[in-house]
């Protein structure tokens, strides 16, 4: 069994998903008040669990005793997380039928896949790049929304 006895690196690590769990729920509440399937819970959940998954995997060299011969690359824990939340996010995307069909939760699965990447961002401690990509993020939903109301697109 591997324990680890020190309780600051421990503490480091809540605190992160702390953060990106923050991060990610001001994406999911953008994604709450435009009554999208995908929330604020979801957001923050996604942004938290990205968090925890990288933060241990970039903390596993410090827990585990190995001999030269093995090398750990979190890296590797980060493509699997793209993996599983572009699957998780493509639940969110439909197809509506009949004679005017259309594709939606683009967006909102783009936003899960955003915080995932911030709770990457900042299990890695590029704590600006994730709190700069979730101010991008909601002037991106918040802003562009604005635009698309002032020029609808051509019918």
């Amino acid at each position: 069994m591997l324990v680890n006895a020190d309780w600051h690196v421990q503490l480091i690590v809540i605190g992160q998903v702390i953060l990106a769990m923050i991060l990610g729920g001001l994406i999911g509440f953008e994604r709450e008040l435009a009554n999208k399937p995908a929330g604020f819970r979801t957001h923050t959940l996604v942004a938290g669990a990205a968090c925890l998954f990288m933060a241990v995997a970039a903390a596993a060299q410090h827990y585990l005793q190995l001999g030269s011969t093995v090398m750990i690359d979190p890296l590797r824990v980060a493509a699997a997380i793209v993996t599983g939340v572009s699957f998780l996010g493509a639940g969110t995307i439909f197809r509506s039928s009949g004679e005017h069909s259309k594709v939606g939760g683009l967006t909102t699965a783009a936003t899960i896949w955003t915080a995932a990447a911030v709770g990457l961002a900042v299990a890695l401690g590029q704590l600006i790049a994730a709190i700069g990509v979730t101010i991008l993020a909601l002037i991106v939903l918040r802003g562009m929304k604005v635009l698309e109301r002032n020029h609808p697109a051509d019918s």
